[in-house]
């Protein structure tokens, strides 16, 4: 069956997840999620074979983030995320908002700089101080910043779905490999400076993350509720679904609406559970740093200040 808007002959049985998570993988998602998780390993394995520790919860939470992309873009989600709304619209939240922080939780970026080998001559430019150079470099302090991150994160859903944009890259495989990878790198850049465990250029203090994240989140909401309220389809991609679906289009947006709702929700909780988290951490290392300080110095300020009224005392005499 011809589905309108896609150009592609597609006749896709009703959806059951016996069938439905048959494989059926996106080449280049499936190529770079195999690399990724390659990579990763090599780094743990490195680090072990060099006798430094590596969290086994980082490493865990990278390879459930990377094979939520999997389960998303190389299964049979994938086929049905292009003739239903609601497939898609959990292709889109999964792999911009759950995918990125458990990817980011698993510290690549920290894992590469800890395995990766330094420069073979003094002050050349080996692959870790590359990568330390794209990390200070003025291109990732701007895609970083709220300033940016934010008025990305909030464009990705309004201004691509209400507009001719989403059904051009709808039209093609490569436009919809695009516009996925966009999903990613959004939620990436989104909640990297967040949450993130990595270094980056932009890292303000554990209130202005928090700020941050509620000043994004609800807009997911707001758009949710959009999709379920209204009284015909909004988007021309998923208008006419196949026949052999058995489904109608106004309500399978009014789904991809609550899901888009629900979504809004649940990332929200996981973030700053994992905010709260690595700000209570910060606060203990920064009291260990200054007992441990305070012992170095045999706590020369208490010294000082018991001087400072011994002199008082004396001069009061």
């Amino acid at each position: 069956m011809d589905h309108s808007g896609h150009g592609m002959t597609m006749d896709l049985p009703p959806f059951t997840l016996g069938r439905g998570l048959a494989w059926s993988a996106d080449p280049f998602f499936l190529v770079a999620c195999l690399l990724g998780l390659g990579l990763y390993g090599w780094g743990v394995v490195r680090l072990a074979r060099r006798g430094d520790a590596w969290s086994w919860g980082r490493t865990a939470s990278f390879f459930v983030g990377v094979l939520t992309v999997m389960l998303v873009m190389c299964t049979r989600l994938n086929d049905y995320g292009m003739v239903m709304f609601s497939v898609h619209m959990v292709q889109h939240m999964v792999i911009s908002m759950l995918s990125p922080i458990l990817i980011l939780l698993g510290a690549p970026i920290t894992l590469a700089l800890r395995a990766l080998p330094v420069a073979a001559k003094r002050g050349g430019k080996g692959p870790r101080e590359l990568l330390l150079m794209f990390l200070h470099s003025r291109y990732m302090k701007i895609v970083t910043h709220p300033a940016f991150t934010i008025p990305m994160f909030i464009a990705s859903l309004y201004a691509l779905y209400f507009s001719p944009l989403f059904d051009f890259l709808m039209g093609s495989t490569t436009g919809h490999v695009v516009m996925m990878c966009h999903f990613l790198l959004v939620g990436l850049f989104f909640f990297w400076p967040i949450m993130g465990v990595d270094p980056g250029p932009h890292r303000p203090g554990h209130l202005m993350r928090m700020l941050e994240l509620f000043a994004g989140m609800p807009f997911h909401a707001f758009f949710g509720i959009a999709l379920m309220m209204a009284s015909g389809p909004m988007v021309e991609s998923y208008k006419n679904p196949p026949a052999s679906l058995g489904i109608d289009a106004l309500a399978d947006q009014t789904a991809a609406g609550g899901i888009a709702w629900a979504f809004s929700e649940i990332p929200s909780v996981l973030v700053l559970l994992a905010l709260l988290f690595q700000w209570y951490n910060s606060e203990q290392r920064q009291a260990k740093r200054l007992d441990r300080a305070a012992d170095r110095d045999g706590d020369k300020e208490l010294e000082a200040y018991n001087a400072y009224l011994a002199s008082l005392n004396a001069r009061g005499r």
